[in-house]
């Protein structure tokens, strides 16, 4: 059966905020620590940065970095990571039973997204701390020369803010594994006081409420009502988390299909948020931020390490191809979403569930799942174009019902259009027909298809069996229209132009 793709290159559904591919630090194993900083390897430059990563996340072309978690910072005192790393103290991190060296905090994360061309996204410490450390270290980032925290943060070797506007209040305070968890009312009010000290600084940061640690926790989606109940007039977003994994799933095609968890989590988030601005007759329309989400598989990826060990392997979890599918698959969800998800963040960046691989001192490789993460954050920009996709067939899944065998999604960027397909078939090509409306003709700038012989081929530091490679020469009949063959289980980058561009 043949399906297609209509394209309206001049219907904009909604712009598409760059920040939805962003990314996630976390002092968690080593995402840090011989991840992103190793003073003795190589490639490290006078910071200790390590120079083949930042070349990676360039790649990945990250506009945003959520830091320092995750569940490490709800027992995380900041002013230990900043002043001379010889007078900071070794702390013992509850949430991973590791052994913090602090010798990488703030300021250094702050220079190192210089280095790798992006911004942060700073979290605080609503567990065991609250309103004061959290207006202290906006103020240490954000505060001019003059002031108790800028002033301090000049004797530290910065005399210029770092200006930082995005923040979030908190990390997954309904769970029972987060240092100082809370109920929804406590964290609600919590967040709602906290949120306004710091409007009282700066009425423009960008701040961020904590959703529900995600969709099978008991009081999902109430938590998101109650606390938005308490503080929707003073953030501008409310947090989503979701890890999907292949255990549990009752065969490929069932574990294929699960990015269909992440858009229904996003119409439950979505419908207590409107709920909510409908009560209290609120103006603004509350965004989501989407910042953990990835394959995880929990079962994997938990070596044994010595307890309080210093940044020892922890979820260093090694993609298969069938991963990568189910992360092109999440992309394509968000896309969809863009009009209400401003934020999203993969988790985690490096070595912890994670697109880069590195061994201390050596190497690095990315995983599978590192390239359609890259050609989306790299191709998927500007605006979500208006599509109709047809003739698809289903395959009857037995978690998530039929799933279309087919998805696609366009973007446009200037003059360039993107299309975005996963084809979650397995055992035949499906033909595709796109058909661009519209009086301007186009013409096919790339095509590229990422495949592999089977589901459970993985990359590894001496391969790179998944990676994109150009797809079959493709025409456009008329300008107009193009065929596309796709192979079972591949996923598809199709680039246009105007047929009168160079």
């Amino acid at each position: 059966m043949s399906s297609s793709l209509l394209i309206f290159p001049d219907l904009v559904q909604n712009p598409i905020d760059p920040r939805l591919y962003g990314s996630f630090i976390e002092h968690l194993g080593r995402a840090v620590y011989s991840g992103i900083y190793e003073p003795d390897h190589p490639t490290a430059d006078p910071r200790g940065f390590r120079g083949d990563v930042i070349d990676l996340v360039r790649e990945l072309n990250v506009p945003v970095v959520r830091y320092p978690g995750g569940n490490f910072v709800s027992a995380y005192d900041w002013e230990d990571g900043v002043g001379p790393r010889a007078q900071r103290p070794r702390r013992l991190d509850y949430a991973w039973g590791v052994t913090e060296t602090n010798h990488f905090g703030t300021n250094e994360f702050m220079d190192w997204c210089q280095a790798a061309g992006t911004e942060p996204m700073m979290a605080f410490n609503l567990g065991t701390r609250g309103i004061d450390a959290a207006r202290q270290l906006v103020e240490y980032c954000n505060a001019p020369t003059g002031t108790r925290f800028g002033d301090l943060r000049k004797a530290h070797g910065y005399a210029e803010p770092h200006r930082v506007r995005t923040w979030c209040l908190g990390n997954e305070m309904d769970g029972p594994w987060q240092t100082g968890r809370k109920t929804a009312d406590e964290y609600g009010r919590l967040a709602n006081e906290t949120a306004n000290t710091l409007r009282q600084f700066d009425p423009k940061l960008e701040l961020i409420a904590c959703g529900s640690s995600g969709p099978g926790m008991p009081l999902f989606p109430d938590w998101e009502r109650i606390v938005l109940e308490h503080c929707y007039g003073q953030v501008d977003a409310v947090s989503i988390h979701l890890y999907v994994r292949q255990d549990g799933h009752k065969s490929l095609a069932d574990y294929l299909a699960c990015p269909r968890e992440m858009e229904n989590q996003i119409r439950d988030v979505l419908a207590a948020c409107d709920f909510v601005r409908a009560k209290q007759r609120q103006k603004k329309t509350m965004m989501l931020s989407f910042d953990e989400w990835n394959v995880w598989d929990m079962a994997l990826g938990h070596a044994r390490c010595e307890r309080w060990a210093e940044a020892p392997p922890q979820l260093e979890q090694i993609y298969t191809f069938a991963d990568a599918l189910v992360v092109g698959g999440m992309l394509l969800t968000l896309l969809r979403q863009s009009g209400r998800v401003r934020y999203a963040c993969l988790a985690q960046l490096v070595n912890v569930i994670a697109p880069i691989m590195t061994a201390r001192g050596g190497g690095l490789w990315r995983q599978t799942i590192f390239h359609p993460f890259a050609q989306a954050s790299r191709h998927g920009r500007g605006a979500l174009l208006s599509t109709r996709l047809s003739g698809i067939t289903h395959t009857d899944t037995p978690t998530h019902g039929p799933s279309p065998d087919v998805e696609a999604v366009a973007t446009r960027d200037g003059d360039r259009i993107a299309v975005f397909v996963l084809h979650r078939g397995q055992t035949d090509a499906a033909p595709l027909t796109l058909r661009l409306e519209g009086a301007s003709a186009w013409r096919v700038v790339e095509h590229q298809v990422l495949a592999a012989p089977g589901p459970g081929v993985c990359n590894g530091p001496d391969s790179a069996a998944v990676a994109p490679r150009p797809g079959p020469p493709v025409g456009i009949a008329d300008g107009h229209t193009l065929e596309l063959t796709l192979p079972p289980l591949s996923w598809h980058l199709v680039l246009l132009a105007p047929e009168s561009h160079p």
